[in-house]
C-alpha cells in the first residue's frame, strides 16, 4: 500500500480560507482528508504541501510517526507554523486513512474512548469576524450571548479587551469589569464565559490590571493574555492571577510547550492540532501537560475537517477540558463536509464512522473558491499612531 498523491482544496469561508489536504493512495477508493488551515498565510501552505509530497509519495500511509518525520527531518530547514500547518494537515488525512483501513474511528487508534461526550463552545457572533473581535460595547456582547446560549451553547469565548500597550488605562480597566458584569448578568453562573486577551496586553502589569477586572466575572479561564513566546512574564502573571490562565495557540514546537509547562506558565494548555503537526503530536503535548497537572483545551476557529479532527482528539485525551468550535461560521459549513459533529446540550457526540467519518463535496468546495482574507488586523493602532498586538 502506498500513497500515490497529496493535493490541496483551498474553500473560502469568508472570515478565513480553509485549507483541505486530500492524500491519496493506491487501493481504489482509499484516501483520506487532513485540515491544514492558517489565516492569511493560504498560498504559502498551499505551496508548502506541494514541496512536502514528494517526500511521502510511495511511502505506507500506515506509518504515520514516520511520514512526519521524514516531512520534519528531511526538510533540512527546521519548519515554523506555515511547513508545520501543512505537515499537520498531511499527518491528520493519514489517520483518516488509517481508521478506514482497520475500519474503526480514528479515536480507537489514539488510545479509544475516554468521555462520552466532549463539551464545546463558540464564539460571540460566530462566523462574525467583526462580532468576534471588535465588539467593545455592552449592547452587542449582552444580545451576541444571549443568541448564542439560545443555539444550546453551555460556553462562549468572547474578546474584549481593548488594544492596549505597557499600561492599562484606569478607564479602559473599569469598561472591561463592566462588560464582563454584563454578560454574566446576562447569561447566569451556569454558562461558561472565557476571555481572549489575543496577546493585547504587553506588559504583565496591564495583563493583570485586566484579570482584576474580570475576575468577580468568575471566567472559566483568560486566554493568550501576552503575547507567545513571553513565557517567563506569562509564568509572573500565573502566580498571582485569580483566573485560570491559557495560551498555545500560536505556539508550534513542543518545546515551547514544555517551557510553559515546566513553568507552570499556565493552567490550560491551547495547541492547535492543525497547526502542531497534527493529532499524534497533540497527543504528546497533551501527555506532557497532563503529567505537569495541566488541561488542555485546543485552539480550532477554522473548518469542518479541523473540528472533526478536534473531535477525534477529544475523545480520546483524558486531560481535555472543553473544545473550541466555530460550526456557524458560514450558512454552508456543513455542505461541503458532512460528517459526525452532532451537539446536545452544549456536548459533540462520539462518532463511529470509519476514519474521521466525513464526507468532503468537492463540487461545493469548488463554489467557494480562494479569495484574500480581510485583514483586521489594521485596527490595531492606540490613538498616537503606535502599532500594537491585535
Amino acid at each position: 500500500m502506498k500513497i500515490t498523491a497529496i493535493t490541496t482544496r483551498v474553500v473560502n469561508a469568508e472570515m478565513r480560507n480553509w485549507v483541505f489536504v486530500k492524500v491519496e493512495t493506491d487501493q481504489p477508493g482509499l484516501f483520506g482528508w487532513g485540515e491544514a488551515t492558517l489565516e492569511w498565510k493560504t498560498r504559502a501552505v498551499v505551496g508548502a504541501v506541494e514541496d512536502l509530497a514528494p517526500l511521502l509519495v510511495g511511502r505506507d500511509p500506515r506509518d504515520v510517526e514516520q511520514a512526519v518525520r521524514a516531512m520534519k527531518k528531511h526538510s533540512f530547514w527546521r519548519l515554523g507554523v506555515i511547513g508545520m500547518s501543512a505537515v499537520s494537515g498531511i499527518e491528520v488525512a493519514l489517520w483518516d486513512i488509517a481508521g478506514k483501513i482497520y475500519d474503526v474511528p480514528t479515536w480507537r487508534l489514539l488510545g479509544g474512548k475516554v468521555r462520552d461526550r466532549v463539551k464545546v463552545y463558540t464564539h460571540l457572533g460566530l462566523g462574525d469576524m467583526r462580532a468576534v473581535y471588535e465588539s467593545l460595547d455592552a449592547e452587542p456582547l449582552v444580545r451576541r450571548a444571549r443568541e448564542v446560549v439560545e443555539k444550546g451553547y453551555r460556553a462562549f469565548k468572547a474578546v474584549f479587551i481593548p488594544y492596549t500597550h505597557y499600561h492599562a488605562p484606569a478607564a479602559e480597566v473599569l469598561k472591561v469589569g463592566r462588560l464582563m458584569g454584563a454578560l454574566r448578568d446576562a447569561v447566569g453562573p451556569e454558562v461558561e464565559i472565557m476571555v481572549d486577551f489575543h496577546g493585547r496586553a504587553a506588559s504583565v502589569a496591564a495583563a493583570l490590571s485586566y484579570i482584576e477586572a474580570l475576575a468577580p466575572g468568575r471566567p472559566m479561564f483568560v486566554e493568550e493574555v501576552l503575547p507567545p513566546g513571553e513565557t517567563a512574564a506569562l509564568a509572573a502573571v500565573a502566580a498571582r492571577s485569580p483566573v485560570p490562565i491559557a495560551t498555545g495557540e500560536r505556539l508550534v514546537d513542543r518545546a515551547e510547550f514544555d517551557e510553559l509547562f515546566r513553568l507552570r506558565a499556565v493552567s490550560i494548555a491551547q495547541p492547535d492540532i492543525c497547526h502542531v503537526g497534527g493529532l499524534l503530536e497533540a497527543k504528546k503535548i497533551a501527555a506532557m501537560a497532563e503529567a505537569a497537572s495541566i488541561g488542555v483545551a485546543p485552539h480550532n476557529p477554522l473548518g469542518p475537517i479541523a473540528g472533526v479532527a478536534a473531535l477525534h482528539f477529544a475523545v480520546s485525551t483524558p486531560n481535555h477540558v472543553i473544545q473550541e468550535e466555530m460550526v456557524g461560521a458560514v450558512p454552508w459549513y456543513f455542505e461541503v463536509v458532512r460528517g459526525p459533529i452532532r451537539m446536545i446540550d452544549g456536548c459533540w457526540q462520539v462518532p463511529d464512522a470509519p476514519g474521521l467519518g466525513i464526507e468532503v463535496d468537492e463540487a461545493a468546495c469548488a463554489r467557494h473558491p480562494f479569495a484574500p482574507e480581510v485583514m483586521h488586523t489594521t485596527n490595531a493602532v492606540l490613538d498616537d499612531g503606535t502599532i500594537v498586538d491585535w
